[in-house]
This record gives structure tokens, sequence and C-alpha cells, in this order.
């Protein structure tokens, strides 16, 4: 007999560790850039490295536990991740540690999609799915914010491989917890592998991510990073052409012609692209601007988990009661006010401004992944769940990926130049820009036109 909300903790296993392992990371920079001698691309490679692997083969992993069977390809992944976490933290030179983070990705890859498809098969009537989907946001937000908390208290006591340690016993509970409660299924009809788009995947968003890390030192108008820019425009346009003319696409362009989708996938980018960035600087400013040892940086990022817990569930509570527009105003209020709270950060910047920012910033993400996950995979047909669910968990990881590129970008300095909390400053203002695109898309997305684009992508989606 099925018991879904075991089957719902379970799968929260491991969406706790591929989320935590985004942001456990950022406290050990610091300590990454001194032992494995890593200059600030090497630093932000240890993180988009992994990201980019895990947005690139979210939506291949979702497609193949359809076809496959989900059970069997979640706990390949939470093998091969536990083997990446142990390889990580042998790692001898930062080289290593990004082809490491590398293996780890393409486990996680094969977690996240295809537990919310497990998730979404069990959790058949829309009320309990949307309680579930608010559990999800929850442990989702929960797992991002103490990812540095837990990583300052392992890096002070135990040096930064621990941060990788931890992954493993994790792991390994929720293999044997997936054998005993969680029931094997496939997609009815699933879709066909897609080697080409997957391809075009990867190229555009590993063109992308270099050509942003190492432009700033390579010169914007070097040759390879204009060549970059050009492989990403073209990799683009390709991927595009070639999935609108393939009868079953890796991507489903149809599922953007629905308003809601399309809006909660640019939502994901924005949030967790300012999100990632703010945790990406905030961890090299306490650390090596302010001189904080690695765990009071992450007793400084307490407040955002504390937040995150409260508004998840709450987030939850009004996605199921109808209120998505209200959830994503409140998400995008505070994005909006936890950047313009430090737009003129510096060294003598209280820390209680900079907790309160980034408070702000926790209340926005709690409130912001519940609405993103609902509408990718509400009234999608349940055949189709691995494939909409991926999409959706891309946009995060792109997202990620794009806001700690970006923001190393941004700033062009190093963590210990003195120029580096002023250089700080445009990027707070895009976070502030940001978040008042999260109320403008918000209103978009919950709007009768949506909704009646929503409903006309459904009907076509089930009818093929």
């Amino acid at each position: 007999m099925t018991r879904p909300w075991l089957v719902l903790a379970t799968c929260c296993l491991s969406l706790f560790l591929v989320s935590m392992d985004v942001t456990i990371v950022n406290v050990a920079l610091p300590a990454l850039a001194r032992d494995l001698h890593a200059s600030t691309s090497g630093l932000q490679w240890s993180i988009d490295g992994y990201t980019v692997v895990i947005a690139s083969f979210l939506m291949l992993a979702g497609s193949t536990a359809d076809r496959l069977g989900r059970k069997r390809i979640f706990q390949i992944g939470l093998a091969v991740f536990a083997l990446g976490s142990l390889l990580c933290s042998f790692a001898g030179s930062i080289e290593m540690l990004v082809g490491f983070r590398i293996v780890q990705a393409i486990g996680g890859s094969m977690m996240n999609p295809v537990a919310m498809s497990i998730i979404v098969n069990t959790f058949t009537d829309p009320k309990q799915r949307a309680r579930a989907i608010g559990t999800w946001g929850a442990v989702f937000g929960i797992s991002m914010a103490l990812g540095p908390i837990l990583g300052g208290v392992l890096v002070q006591t135990a040096g930064w491989r621990s941060v990788f340690w931890v992954n493993v016993p994790i792991a390994i509970a929720a293999i044997v917890l997936t054998a005993k409660f969680v029931p094997e299924s496939r997609a009815a009809r699933p879709r066909r592998i897609d080697p080409v788009g997957q391809l075009l995947i990867v190229i555009v968003l590993a063109a992308l991510t270099s050509v942003l890390i190492e432009g700033p030192m390579a010169g914007w108008r070097s040759p390879w990073i204009l060549g970059g820019f050009v492989v990403v425009g073209v990799g683009l346009a390709t991927l595009i052409g070639y999935e609108r003319r393939r009868v079953e696409a890796m991507i489903d362009l149809r599922f953007f012609r629905s308003v809601p989708f399309a809006s909660a996938t640019l939502l994901a980018v924005v949030a967790f692209s300012s999100f990632n960035g703010a945790l990406f600087l905030s961890s090299l400013y306490l650390q090596t601007a302010r001189g904080l040892t690695a765990s009071h940086a992450g007793l400084c990022l307490l407040p955002i988990a504390i937040t995150l817990a409260i508004c998840a569930p709450m987030s939850g509570k009004l996605v199921g009661a109808g209120r998505v527009r209200l959830a994503l105003v409140v998400a995008g209020t505070t994005l909006a006010i936890g950047g313009l709270v430090i737009t003129a950060l510096d060294l003598a910047t209280p820390l209680a401004q900079i907790i309160a920012a980034l408070a702000c910033c926790g209340i926005a993400m709690g409130f912001i992944n519940t609405p993103i996950t609902n509408a990718a995979v509400s009234g999608m047909p349940r055949s189709q769940a691995g494939v909409a669910s991926g999409l959706a968990s891309t946009s995060r990881q792109v997202g990620a990926t794009l806001g700690i590129a970006l923001s190393g970008s941004i700033v062009g300095v190093a963590a210990d130049d003195p120029r580096f909390p002023t250089a700080t400053h445009p990027f707070w203002w895009t976070v502030v820009a940001g978040g008042v695109a999260v109320i403008a898309l918000g209103f978009v997305a919950t709007s009768r036109w949506a909704r009646r684009t929503a409903d006309s992508v459904t009907d076509l989606v089930s009818d093929s």
C-alpha cells in the first residue's frame, strides 16, 4: 500500500541534497580560494559547473524516468550524487573540484524532476497536490538557506571537504527509503529521447556561462568572448527551430503558449538569479571584505532560513486557495526591498542592515517557489509530469547559474580588493529590478487572458 506522505518525505530528501549543495559551497569559497589557490572565476565555476550540468540534463532525466521507471532513475541519481560528493572531498585542485562537481550534478539532474514527477503521480487530488507542492517548496527554500549556515559550521570545525561528506549518509538513507516506500511508475506514453536537442541545450548553457564568467578577465571584445556570444545566439536559434519541427521534442514549445507556464519560467530565472547572486556576493563580502569567520558568516544568513521556513508553507496555502497573485506580489516586493536596502553597501554598513536585506530575499524565495512549481505541473497531463517539472527545475538552475555568473561579471574585482563593496552596487540594483519584474509577471500570469491560454494549451497537449 502506497503511503503518500512517506513518499513525499523521501522525495524531499533528494531535493534537500541537490538544493543545499547549490548554496553550501558558498560559505566554503574563501577556504577553497586559500587551499586550492583558486581565482574568482575558478570559484564561480565551482558553483556554476554544478548548476550548468543540472540545468542541461534535467529535462532528459525527467523524460528518461517517464520511460524507464521513475523509481529506478531516482535511485541511480542518488548513488551517482553520493559518489560525486565523495570525489569532491578529495579534490586537490580547483580544476579537479569542478570536474567532480560535474559528476555530482549528473546524479543531481536525475533526482529533482523525477522526484516531482513521483509526487505528481502520487497526489492526484488537486488540493492534496497543492499541499504537497507547498511542502516541497518549503524544503527547497529551507535547504537553499541552510546550505550556507551548515557550511559555515562545517568549514569552521572540520574544513571545506566536510561540506561534501555530509551528502553521503543522506543519499544512502534516501536510497533505502525509496526502495521501501516509493512504488515504481512510468508514463503511459513516454517521450522519445532527443539527442540533438540535448546537445544544443548543453552547448547554449555552457557557452553562455563561459562568456559571462570569463568576460571580465578576457575582455568583452576579445575574439573568444565575442565568438562565445555568437555560439549562444546560433545555438539558441537552432534549438528553437529544431524543437519546433520535431514531433516529440525535448522542449515542448507548446507549453510556452500557456502564459502562466511561460511566466513561471521567467519568474524562476529572475528570482533564482537574484537570490544566488546575492548569496555568492554576500558570502565573499562577509568573510573576505568584513573578515568574519565562516561560522559567523553562516549565522548572518540564518534569517534567510527562518523566513523561508515561515513563508514557504504560507505560500502553499495561498496557492491552494487560488491566491497566486498575492503570493507573487509579496515575493516581488520583498525582493526589491532586499536589494534596495544595500544598494549603498560599504565596509561600515551595519550587519543588521545586511541581515535584514537577506531576510527580505528569504521571504521572496519562500513565497515564489510554490507558484512556480504549481504553474509548471497544474493542468498538464500526468504523462508529461516529468517533462513539465523538468522545465520548471531547469529554469531555476539556469537562474542560479546566471546569477552567479552575472554577479561576478558585474562586480569585476576580487573580494579582497578594497573596491569590492562599492563594486557590488550595480548588482543590488539588478535585484531591485528583478523584484519589480516579479510583480509585473505576477499580474500577467494570473490574468483572465493567461488562464484562457493555459486551458487551450492543456487541451492541445492532452490531445496529442
